[in-house]
């Protein structure tokens, strides 16, 4: 059966209900499924609730280039409290253990680097002892985040194509390539990194759609059958084919950057991934 068939063919629910007996773990995204950035989506607060009342374990995974501390605490003011999940984990902070183990190579030797992210309190390069510098005197390049709501993805082409020209590698921890703003949706820190890597600089990738997050991710979990743990998230290029690509099933939740899609754009998506999900949810409640 073609894609586009398997598409046609795939449950819709409107609540998760029917999904607590059929799965024992949940992983799921945050920006986009449970919140937009400024207020938690309607019902999402006690959809994690029921799931763990149930019986179920939940992990918040996180496409984020900072530290799993930083975003419990902009859960915590968006009303998802430690008692909505049994853990939350994000990319930034599998890199973070990866760096304290000597795992991550890209990072041998290097004192100094330019980073770009949002601005914040919370900076991942401290867990790994490096100095932020300028252009000029930098020997890799951290892509944790996107301003692409105030700058132009020219302002960071002239930024980096200079370090790209020098043969400096790139460290990606957040790879979605899309991210919702208040004005609408923006390119995301993957697109940043995709871009460096089209003007000639090797990149490392951290994050979903890989597999290290989610193989780290279901050991948190206790090492279940992937059968039984279900993917939920808005993007069919990271959290679909991230949750697939490691034997979970994949949930496309129609909010976030899919938000107003109809079933013949998402099918399209679905197609251009070659993913199919599971099923389709439209909305965590």
């Amino acid at each position: 059966m073609s894609d586009a068939g398997k598409f046609g063919s795939l449950r819709h629910l409107s609540r998760i209900d029917p999904l607590l007996d059929q799965y024992d773990a949940f992983l799921i995204d945050q920006f986009g499924t449970l919140h937009d950035g400024d207020a938690p989506y309607p019902g999402a607060v006690d959809a994690l609730k029921r799931m763990r009342v149930a019986g179920c374990m939940v992990g918040l995974l996180s496409n984020s280039g900072r530290s799993a501390k930083a975003n419990a605490r902009r859960l915590a003011g968006l009303g998802f409290g430690p008692e909505t999940y049994d853990f939350l984990f994000t990319s930034g902070e599998l890199a973070a253990q990866l760096a304290a183990e000597h795992r991550l190579p890209v990072l041998q030797g290097v004192c100094r680097c330019l980073l770009i992210e949002r601005p914040g309190v919370d900076t991942i390069i401290d867990r790994f002892g490096l100095e932020s510098v300028g252009p000029e005197a930098a020997e890799l390049v951290i892509i944790a985040g996107s301003e692409g709501d105030r700058f132009s993805l020219d302002h960071y082409k002239k930024l980096l194509s200079p370090l790209a020209r020098r043969g400096v590698p790139a460290l990606c921890l957040n790879p979605d390539r899309i991210m919702l703003t208040p004005s609408g949706l923006a390119f995301g820190a993957g697109q940043i990194a995709e871009t460096y890597a089209a003007m000639g600089g090797e990149v490392t990738w951290i994050g979903k759609p890989y597999p290290e997050l989610y193989q780290a991710a279901l050991k948190m979990l206790g090492d279940p059958d992937p059968c039984r743990v279900a993917g939920i998230g808005d993007s069919l290029e990271h959290d679909i084919a991230g949750a697939s690509g490691v034997g979970c099933e994949g949930w496309l939740v129609r909010k976030g950057i899919i938000e107003g899609w109809s079933d013949a754009a998402i099918a399209a998506e679905s197609a251009r991934w070659t993913v199919v999900p599971a099923g389709l949810l439209e909305s965590l409640v």
